[in-house]
């Protein structure tokens, strides 16, 4: 039952984006189309998969001292790794989303999540907890990424549904719509966390 707790109060509860408001840099910089949010929450997932399942490993063997400097290479080899593998097999992919794939390294739910978790629990609640924290993320950015794209382009993972002379809302492709529709998507979720 503690596992199950683990994992799914990522989704809900402490969702990074619309309860903890952490990662909102990339949240609104890329999410102008569900493919750009999904992607990105897979590379973060991984990331935090991997870096708590590491950083819970090593944490008895590494000193106080350099416990952060040492939680930030982990991070950046995982993301390394997952920067590699996107511009691999998926470039257009990587092409849009940039300079954000690096910066998963400084993404604060990374590293909150290493700090706050990973280095006080055991391997297996620190990979459900990276697992969890990771797919509420994903899950979030995908529905921000999807309402901007069908409000702004009139099409849901690059398949349009309206006529291609029909334009859409443009402000929801541009910058000032990440901040309406998260802005919408907490209050949501404030409400549904309230009535439950």
């Amino acid at each position: 039952m503690n596992q199950l707790n683990n994992f799914t109060k990522g989704f809900l509860r402490e969702n990074p984006i619309l309860v903890l408001l952490l990662g909102t840099c990339p949240t609104l910089a890329v999410t102008s189309s569900a493919i750009n949010g999904l992607g990105m929450g897979l590379a973060t997932t991984f990331v935090l998969f991997m870096s708590n399942a590491f950083i819970s490993m090593i944490k008895n063997f590494v000193p106080d001292k350099v416990r952060i400097p040492s939680f930030i290479v982990v991070i950046a080899s995982f993301v390394t790794i997952v920067d590699l593998l996107m511009q691999a097999y998926t470039p257009s992919l990587s092409a849009q989303l940039g300079i954000f794939i690096p910066l998963i390294v400084v993404n604060c739910i990374v590293l909150g999540r290493a700090e706050a978790f990973a280095a006080k629990n055991n391997i297996l609640s620190s990979m459900v907890d990276g697992l969890g924290m990771g797919l509420g993320f994903t899950v979030a950015l995908t529905i921000m990424g999807g309402i901007r794209e069908m409000l702004g382009a009139g099409s849901i993972f690059g398949f349009k549904f309206i006529a291609e002379t029909a334009d859409g809302i443009l402000i929801f492709i541009l910058a000032p719509g990440a901040f309406i529709t998260l802005g919408f998507l907490i209050a949501l979720l404030k409400k549904i966390n309230k009535t439950s």
